[in-house]
């Protein structure tokens, strides 16, 4: 069954138009244990397309091993993910960018099923959603944490897949190219998502087997430190890409603080006349003052974000859609 649906998924490949280039993206970070592995099935699984290993300072042989195993071999010195995806799509040309990690743990006979997929949607995005019945494959903080990230995003930009941390997607050219990548470590995957759902491109997801890694081969992700790094980027986009919202947020804290410390000054003026707690007063004129400044600040910045998001979405326009 399973040859069967490579062998449909390749058909539909071939279909789509005048042979698609199809790039098969390696992010590498000390991985010579499963580099080899990685590039060998993913030539038999993609024979047309061109395998690129970018190598991030890896202390190992994963760059001679890569390159012994037939993969186009490049470096990126800057440390980190995101430093890395942000190159490839740089220098990298072809009409289907398939990101993958070079962990062994992606399901390379999927590749066919997701390709296909973005040609005949046409979609944009089509993301490769981590199935697995083994717990050592998928740790459970990984899992919740996912969990919750993802369903934060969902929640604040739209819900448009349960699996945005996964490192196994298939990507147009007209994504990748208008793509404004910022992110430098593992929070590019969530900057992956937030750049569809804020064009609202076309995306889907399909779900694919994860694997084990094998033994003596360590995850490069730390729960906690990526976890809060990804948190962090999130508030970043949240305040670049929904400034009115994130800002009005603000002011609505400071004015609630405002009128919380205000009303008993006010009140006791009202019975009094007088002021005797001064400093309340003026703390709470100033509070007052700041948020409506921060209401001001939203406004003006919505304008500025309208504006940057009108014009990456001309230069993804500007771009031949997948199977076109």
């Amino acid at each position: 069954m399973e040859l069967d649906s490579m062998a449909q998924a390749q058909t539909m490949i071939g279909a789509a138009g005048p042979s698609p280039r199809v790039a098969v993206l390696i992010p590498a970070y000390n991985e010579a244990l499963t580099i080899a592995a990685v590039v060998g099935e993913f030539q038999v699984s993609l024979p047309e397309a061109s395998i690129f290993v970018y190598d991030n300072n890896s202390s190992d042989d994963t760059a001679d091993i890569a390159r012994r195993a037939g993969a186009i071999v490049r470096t990126e010195n800057r440390q980190g993910k995101g430093y890395v995806v942000r190159r490839m799509f740089n220098d990298i040309e072809a009409d289907v960018y398939l990101l993958v990690d070079g962990d062994a743990t992606y399901e390379a006979a999927a590749a066919p099923r997701l390709v296909a997929a973005l040609l005949s949607g046409p979609y944009d995005k089509v993301n490769g959603a981590r199935v697995t019945e083994r717990a050592q494959a998928y740790r459970p903080g990984h899992v919740l944490g996912n969990r919750l990230l993802s369903g934060l995003v969902s929640r604040i930009f739209g819900s448009r897949g349960h699996d945005m941390l996964s490192g196994y997607k298939a990507l147009s050219r007209r994504f990748v190219k208008s793509f404004p990548a910022a992110s430098r470590g593992f929070e590019i995957e969530t900057e992956l998502m937030v750049h569809a759902l804020d064009l609202d491109l076309p995306i889907m997801e399909i779900d694919t087997v994860y694997g084990e890694r094998p033994p003596g081969s360590q995850s490069k992700l730390s729960t906690y430190r990526d976890g809060l790094r990804i948190f962090g980027l999130i508030l970043h986009l949240v305040r670049d890409l929904m400034p009115l919202q994130f800002f009005s947020a603000v002011a609505g804290i400071l004015i609630l603080a405002s009128i919380g410390f205000g009303t008993p000054v006010i009140l006791t003026f009202i019975e009094t006349g007088l002021v005797p707690k001064l400093p309340t007063a003026v703390l709470s004129v100033g509070l007052m003052i700041a948020g409506l400044l921060a209401l001001m600040t939203g406004l003006i910045l919505d304008s500025v974000a309208r504006g940057r998001r009108e014009g990456k979405r001309l230069a993804y326009l500007a771009l031949r859609g997948p199977g076109s």
